[in-house]
């Protein structure tokens, strides 16, 4: 049986860390428990960026309807299926990091990368006037950085990351791919 992720409140995880989850709300909460769930299946000792792109994709359909349908959201969600059968074993032994600084030792849950894109996605939402972060906010969150786990999962499904992020911040409704990816 793969080792368990420790619950823990977001008070013991540091102040960095401190309410991670609490500007997500009733939109986010399936998204933050559908990514903690599969990294506790997978194997993994934190919550990362691909956990909660899969789980995005999986629970919101506002952040489903900004890919290219059909062929495009298949090799997404393919590549995210293979990284919990075994794409993503060499990540398992190592924090997803964003290189900013120091990687916190202990038991936090969340790889930093991902709780700063927690935290990122809370303060778009309070910058647009709203209490809560919604999809779009933690997908932009999560493909901001460009060496997330996310976005390396977004490259290899041939997703234009740049202009995904690009469309959602401009809130505008066509779809987003790469020419000739299909």
């Amino acid at each position: 049986m793969p080792p368990r992720i420790p619950q823990q409140s977001a008070t013991a995880s540091g102040p960095k860390h401190a309410g991670i989850e609490a500007g997500s709300g009733a939109e986010l909460a399936p998204v933050v428990s559908g990514a903690r769930r599969r990294a506790l299946r997978d194997g993994d000792r934190q919550i990362d960026t691909a956990h909660l792109l899969h789980s995005l994709l999986e629970c919101d359909p506002e952040v489903r309807a900004v890919f290219e349908g059909g062929p495009q959201l298949a090799r997404l969600l393919g590549y995210l299926v293979q990284r919990s059968i075994g794409y993503g074993l060499r990540w398992q032994s190592a924090v997803e990091n964003s290189g900013a600084g120091p990687v916190a030792a202990g038991g936090n849950n969340w790889s930093p990368v991902a709780a700063d894109a927690m935290g990122e996605a809370y303060e778009r939402a309070v910058l647009r006037g709203d209490e809560r972060a919604r999809g779009l906010d933690l997908l932009t969150a999560l493909v901001a950085d460009p060496r997330s786990r996310a976005v390396e999962v977004l490259g290899r499904a041939g997703v234009d990351v740049p202009r995904l992020l690009e469309r959602v911040e401009s809130g505008h409704g066509e779809r987003v791919g790469r020419e000739g990816a299909g």
